[in-house]
């Protein structure tokens, strides 16, 4: 399992980079996770957009699912330039029909419900669900396969079934919109603190703070998690990648 960050920040992109996206990878098949402004020109320093296999939306706020409607177009001219059908297979909850009616385009991209009480099927990866606490239905996953497990809370304030849901994985990817001892969960997110919490309670190997605060200091970000949680630690950056194989981790910066 490889995982890359294609973009990491909260609610807008800065500046030449991108709000909130992940590639995870496992032998030639390829997952997007969410789908957030930028993500489609930063996805492309690692493939063509066509090569997807899938694509996973956790909740339908724009800075999660913005660049669809560009990935759309992608495929379309991708398509008539190669003269190839290209398939990507769009998994979104339907407890807002208009945002999953519109990973549907065409013949290129269907749109597939995913089912919060069941396990999803995706290429080599099993795909668990856990409803967040945000102001839209939003899920946290958990991703399995048989090189690591990794685990992202998408957007969610605070809550104990966290560290059930994330047990033990390889990979916590949480949100940290916020510094230790603010008020977090009246916007529906965390503190540095709190993922930490989780990470130690549920026993990860290492933690990454992403959906980042576009204000203070992120390296007192990080430091305040690393109060927290003992092992490893890493604030989200493009193209950070780490990879799982054979009980072993790797990370490099891409």
């Amino acid at each position: 399992m490889q995982i890359t960050t294609v973009g990491f920040w909260g609610g807008y992109p800065g500046k030449g980079e991108a709000s909130t996206g992940y590639l995870i990878e496992e032998d030639s098949f390829k997952l997007l996770l969410d789908c957030g402004s930028g993500v489609l020109a930063q996805l492309q320093r690692y493939i063509s957009p066509e090569e997807l296999d899938a694509m996973l939306i956790t909740h339908y706020h724009a800075d999660h699912t913005a660049d669809i409607g560009v990935l759309h177009h992608a495929l379309l001219i991708q398509h008539f330039l190669q003269e190839k059908d290209f398939h990507v297979k769009a998994y979104g909850h339907t407890e807002d029909q208009s945002g999953f009616d519109s990973l549907q385009y065409k013949n290129l991209m269907s749109s597939e419900p995913y089912h919060p009480d069941q396990t999803l099927k995706a290429g080599p990866f099993s795909i668990t669900f856990l409803k967040t606490i945000h102001p839209v239905p939003c899920y946290a996953v958990r991703i399995e396969s048989e090189s690591g497990t990794m685990v992202f809370t998408a957007d969610s304030a605070y809550q104990d079934e966290f560290i059930s849901f994330a047990e033990n994985a390889d990979l916590l990817i949480a949100e940290s919109n916020f510094y230790k001892g603010m008020d977090a969960a009246s916007a529906g997110h965390m503190t540095s603190t709190e993922a930490a919490h989780i990470a130690d309670q549920a026993k990860v190997k290492t933690l990454m703070l992403s959906h980042l605060p576009h204000f203070g200091d992120l390296n007192q970000l990080l430091g305040e998690a690393k109060e927290v949680f003992n092992g490893e630690t890493l604030l989200a950056s493009s193209g950070l990648t780490i990879t799982y194989q054979g009980g072993k981790s790797n990370v490099i910066y891409r």
